[in-house]
């Protein structure tokens, strides 16, 4: 049985491709919404990842069907590369994906040991390598913003005495002794775990930068949909829209008019889809899921601030 990703049907219907359409899929992963997409009489789909085992792993016999390795943040400038400016539909599920977790060579998990890595490429430092020569103030920041992890000076200070680490296992079983049993059975190392895995892979700065090259790269009626985990991932992904689309708060109406900026790049999105009881039940991984999604005006790109 082939991988089903997260809230598929929905974003499909989100992306509504029809004959002729070209269509990015930004984090092609085990190809679970390549796959769907597919299945439409559509022109063609570009599958960008950043992971070299998920581009080697594609089992999609399709000619219609090209993989780039590389991070979604450069796929205007990668498809330009290749003679293509502009796109029908983009779709980004950010974060890490489950066939990483369940690898534990490659350092995601704390369930099981592996080496402490986190990295979602090849290149750049390793969580390990972050956790060994960083300062204790900047390992508790990335900890308390990234994972807010109520105890990120506790456990930082305990990194600092006690490193080196280069297992998943030591770091694990380190935080769990500082936090001591959870009371709602959450494991005490999810928040540094994740933080850690965020950082390393810099993944808000990808999915701002991923806005913008979809933004770019979207023709007018072009369809953004965007599927995120992480409360400050969908927070980015909403306020990216908002702005987009003119719906940003414009303060009191007994204040001057502020200058209203540059015409908006998107209509005003959908409402947010999260994942019904059924898909929540069958896959637990979807439950902090949350689905936004745009459709692209004829306005130019903003520039970067």
């Amino acid at each position: 049985m082939s991988h089903i990703p997260v809230l598929r049907d929905e974003v499909m219907a989100a992306l509504a491709l029809t004959a002729g359409d070209l269509y990015v899929d930004a984090t092609f992963g085990a190809g679970g919404y390549a796959r769907a997409a597919l299945d439409r009489d559509i022109m063609g789909v570009w599958g960008f990842d950043r992971d070299p085992t998920a581009i080697a792993a594609n089992s999609i016999d399709d000619q219609r069907l090209v993989l780039i390795e590389g991070r979604f943040s450069t796929m205007d400038a990668e498809l330009a590369a290749r003679g293509v400016d502009a796109v029908d539909a983009v779709a980004m599920d950010i974060g890490v994906s489950s066939m990483m977790l369940d690898q534990p060579e490659r350092g995601f998990s704390f369930m099981a040991d592996g080496p402490l890595d986190m990295r979602m490429g090849n290149d750049g430092p390793t969580a390990a390598d972050f956790i060994n020569t960083a300062g204790e103030a900047e390992i508790a920041d990335v900890l308390f913003q990234l994972g807010d992890e109520p105890k990120a000076r506790r456990i930082a200070r305990a990194i600092v005495n006690d490193r080196p680490f280069e297992r998943t296992s030591q770091l694990a079983g380190l935080v769990r002794s500082v936090c001591g049993a959870s009371k709602t059975g959450k494991d005490p190392a999810t928040r540094t775990f994740q933080a850690l895995r965020m950082y390393v892979n810099d993944e808000l700065g990808e999915l701002d930068a991923g806005l913008r090259a979809a933004e770019r790269l979207l023709r007018p009626g072009g369809r953004l949909a965007v599927v995120s985990f992480h409360s400050l991932e969908d927070r980015a992904v909403k306020t990216f829209l908002r702005d987009r689309s003119g719906s940003a708060p414009t303060g009191s109406r007994h204040l001057p008019v502020a200058d209203a900026g540059p015409p908006p790049t998107f209509a005003a999105p959908a409402k947010p889809v999260r994942p019904s009881a059924g898909e929540s039940e069958r896959n637990p991984r979807a439950r902090s899921a949350t689905l936004r999604a745009a459709i692209r005006t004829a306005a130019p790109p903003w520039r970067a601030a």
